[in-house]
């Protein structure tokens, strides 16, 4: 299910060298990938925000700089999920078989309209898709002397780009602590919007929104890649995951929300 890995991390260490596992060698044929030694990950130094700062904005440049070439991604065999996929995509989601309660799934269900709604906002606002890292947390990121490198790309997709701050953001509140409207958050935000433009809050929160679903899509795909007596295993692990990926669907994200 992640074979695309090697292809893909070589073809963006090829592009953005100082931003990415510095690939030795790999071979698509067999999904193996060498790399350099990375260093100490974010997770090593206890995840601190600032660090974010730094790596959040040279993420966003590469993405915009990938955005033409999302199409060689798709058919080197990155997962499509592109906001136009989505509607069908949360179709599959709504009717598959998840770890959340009769009122959750409820919820999920009234989401829907709403859901459509902001995938089509997403599309009017004209941003690419492009490369979306889809698991940027703490022990994703790795100092390497004066580069911050972002490594482990198997979680990544083609999809819209601000959604790649779904896991970092969750991530911030379980390992720091940060609590629902912590002044980091919209800091992170604006740190990671600067590339883009201004005037991109709204639809950061739309995307946000939007992301956290597709988040919990590609766990779905995850789940249903393994063997049966596997998924019962993996639903207990993420039951709590899946729970905070769709409250924050519903809900919204935390540099909006109020503690």
């Amino acid at each position: 299910m992640q074979a695309f890995e090697p292809r893909m991390t070589a073809a963006l260490f090829e592009r953005w060298p100082d931003r990415v596992a510095r690939v030795l060698a790999h071979e698509p044929d067999r999904a193996w990938l060498l790399t350099a030694e990375a260093g100490s990950s974010l997770g090593d130094l206890g995840n601190p925000p600032e660090r974010w700062l730094d790596i959040l904005p040279r993420y966003a440049e590469m993405q915009r700089g990938e955005a033409d070439r999302a199409r060689d991604h798709l058919l080197a065999g990155v997962p499509d999920r592109r906001v136009a996929r989505l509607p069908a995509l949360f179709d599959v989601l709504l009717a598959a078989d998840l770890p959340i309660d009769d009122r959750e799934h409820e919820q999920l269900r009234a989401f829907r309209p709403r859901f459509f709604d902001l995938c089509r906002s997403l599309d009017e606002a004209g941003l690419p898709d492009t490369v979306q890292h889809d698991d940027l947390h703490l022990n994703s990121v790795f100092i390497d002397g004066a580069q911050l490198r972002i490594l482990d790309w198997g979680d990544a997709c083609i999809g819209h780009p601000f959604a790649s701050l779904v896991a970092t953001f969750r991530f911030l509140e379980d390992v720091n602590g940060l609590r629902r409207g912590d002044p980091w958050f919209a800091r992170l935000r604006d740190a990671y919007l600067e590339p883009w433009g201004p005037g991109l809050t709204s639809t950061f929160e739309a995307a946000f929104r939007v992301g956290a679903v597709a988040h919990a899509i590609g766990w779905l795909r995850q789940r249903e890649a393994m063997p049966r007596d596997a998924r019962d295993a993996f639903n207990e692990v993420y039951a709590a995951l899946w729970r905070w990926v769709l409250d924050r669907a519903v809900n919204g994200n935390p540099s909006t929300l109020r503690a």
